[in-house]
This record gives C-alpha cells, sequence and structure tokens, in this order.
C-alpha cells in the first residue's frame, strides 16, 4: 500500500514537472508575415490589420501576424513565390497571378465574364469556385480562405478613347498577366507589364500612356493626378484572394485553420463593403476634381475581346466560363 502510494506520489511530480517544462511551448509564439501591395490607406490593408489583430486575440496571442503592405515584401509575383519558398505566410493577390500555377482559377478575368460585383460575390460562395480552389491547392499546396471584391477595372488615359479603334497603337500599362491583356490587344493598343508600385512614376513620365483599375485604386494611387481622362470600360470585376501558405497551413489544428478561415471571411467582407461604398461615390468625385469621366458602349469593347482573344489561350476552360455564366 505504501510502494502504491509512493508510486502515486512520484506519478504526479512526474506530471507536475511535465506540466512546467511543457507550459512555455503551449504559449509560446509563432510569429507570421502577412504580405500585399496595396497602400496603408486602402481597406485591403485596414481589414488585414484588422484580421492579424482579431487572429491573435482568437488564439490567445499565439499567433503574432505583421502586415506587409505597399510592396515592402516585393512585387505581386515576389509575394505569390513566397507562399511556395517559405518567406512569406499570407498574402492576398489577385487570382490571376494563382493561374500561373493553376490556370483555371483565372477564368473571372476573361474580361466581362461577371455581370457586376454581386455575381462575382455569388461565384466566390459557389462550388465552381469551391472546385477552382481545391484544384489550386492540389497543385500547390495553398489554401484559398477568403475573397475579397477588389471593383470593376476602368481604363485611365491622357488621350481620350471612347471606342476600341481608338486605342490603337496606346502603351497601356497592365498587370503581367495575360487576361488583363485581353483588353489593349484586341484594340491595337500596347500591353505594358509595370510593377504596381512603380505606375505612377511611369505615367507621370510617359513610359506609358494609359493603365486600367479599379476606382478606388485609381484614387489610392493617385493615377488622378498624371491622367486626364477615366474612361468607364468595366472590362473586368476584379477580386483578391487570401491565401496561406502550405508550410503554415499544415502545421495549423483544425481549430486554428477555422480560425484563420472565419477571421480572413470576416475581413474580406469588411474590405468588400467599404469598396463598394466608395466605388459608388468616386466618379461624382473625379468629376468635381476636374478629370473628365466618360462613358463607353461596352458591348462594342467586348465584341471585339471575344472576336480577338480566344479564352483557351490563357488556360481558362469554357466549361467553367458557362458555370459562371449560369449563377444568378
Amino acid at each position: 500500500m505504501q510502494s502504491k502510494r509512493y508510486a502515486l506520489k512520484t506519478l504526479a511530480a512526474c506530471a507536475l514537472l511535465m506540466g512546467v517544462v511543457a507550459s512555455p511551448l503551449a504559449t509560446a509564439q509563432t510569429k507570421l508575415k502577412w504580405a500585399h501591395v496595396y497602400e496603408t490607406s486602402e481597406p485591403y490593408h485596414t481589414a488585414s490589420v484588422w484580421a492579424a489583430d482579431e487572429i491573435k486575440k482568437r488564439t490567445s496571442g499565439r499567433y503574432d501576424i505583421q502586415v506587409f503592405p505597399a510592396s515592402t515584401l516585393g512585387k505581386e509575383s515576389d509575394i505569390n513565390q513566397g507562399l511556395q519558398l517559405g518567406t512569406v505566410d499570407i498574402i492576398i493577390s489577385g487570382a490571376s497571378f494563382a493561374a500561373r500555377s493553376f490556370p483555371r482559377i483565372g477564368v473571372g478575368y476573361y474580361p466581362y465574364t461577371f455581370r457586376d460585383a454581386d455575381h462575382l460575390l455569388k461565384f466566390a460562395k459557389s462550388d465552381v469556385f469551391k472546385e477552382l480552389a481545391d484544384g489550386y491547392k492540389a497543385k500547390t499546396g495553398i489554401q484559398v480562405t477568403a475573397v475579397t471584391y477588389y471593383g470593376a477595372r476602368h481604363s485611365t488615359s491622357n488621350k481620350l478613347f471612347t471606342k476600341c479603334d481608338d486605342m490603337k497603337g496606346l502603351k497601356m500599362r497592365v498587370p503581367d498577366v495575360p487576361a488583363y491583356m485581353a483588353l489593349p490587344r484586341a484594340c491595337g493598343a500596347n500591353p505594358t507589364p509595370i510593377a504596381f508600385a512603380e505606375v505612377y512614376l511611369a505615367l507621370q513620365n510617359g513610359t506609358v500612356d494609359a493603365q486600367e483599375n479599379p476606382l478606388p485604386t485609381i484614387e489610392a494611387k493617385k493615377f488622378f493626378e498624371v491622367q486626364k481622362n477615366i474612361i468607364l470600360t468595366g472590362h473586368i470585376n476584379d477580386s483578391l484572394i487570401t491565401q496561406i501558405a502550405p508550410h503554415l497551413w499544415t502545421k495549423l489544428t483544425p481549430a486554428d485553420q477555422k480560425i484563420f478561415t472565419d477571421v480572413m471571411q470576416e475581413a474580406a467582407a469588411r474590405a468588400t463593403e467599404q469598396i463598394r461604398k466608395r466605388e459608388a461615390e468616386l466618379v461624382d468625385e473625379f468629376k468635381k476634381k476636374g478629370i473628365n469621366v466618360v462613358d463607353v458602349n461596352k458591348d462594342e469593347f467586348r465584341d471585339r475581346i471575344v472576336k480577338a482573344i480566344d479564352m483557351s489561350t490563357m488556360g481558362y476552360e469554357k466549361k467553367d466560363w458557362d458555370r459562371i455564366q449560369a449563377i444568378k
């Protein structure tokens, strides 16, 4: 009996010792890097900072996430590559860059795929998007957790154009992704890929004549200061996807995976709401600043692009595009 009591005391002492030893591990903090290319004033950044703080709270401080804005960890292609290299843990970026690894996920970037923002956001919650995100993960190990509305992409130019033919010879800055080149290519302009952080200077010094981005981005990046005209081509309803690197996702417990996903989806919804609100206000505000804002016949641009640029040349599949069109 005495030996039994001694054994129990010994076990209790060992358990206490193990608890003391394990305690620092249980409370150890993991530092993570979250990168993007947007300005600190933009909702993509403020929502990311909110998400970083919220994840820290919901995991009792086990994850400390630092957000790196405005290309401080590299241009968009760099941070996408960083997910695979392990130099970044989380990014927000266009799915057009993810399409370099898994082309089908970029199908929504084919011009005039989405009717409007609501159509895009319904797609983000659809089985079609889930299938594409799962395919991307199977190819890369990268987990897509959320979709944020980025805005309808419009054109700015110092040379006014209102028809596709008016763009002939125009040097237009676009991201280094085939889908963004479709509009200038179809209309005879010269698509010129330039890193996002360098666009303002390129417009200012005449390296390019034009660029295309949503109205809130045109405001945040101050492109309106060096462009006379905003042409409402609305050629792509754009979005950003929040992505977690495989080296991080596979180490998260199922409970932590849910926390990260829930928070990132809440952050995406916050940013989306702000972008949609700002987008609705900006046409009048740009006009008040003296910028020439013009509407165009989108059907004319759409018809030219469809005839000139086959989506299969970008790696997109017509069956995916047709399923997106069927979303109501």
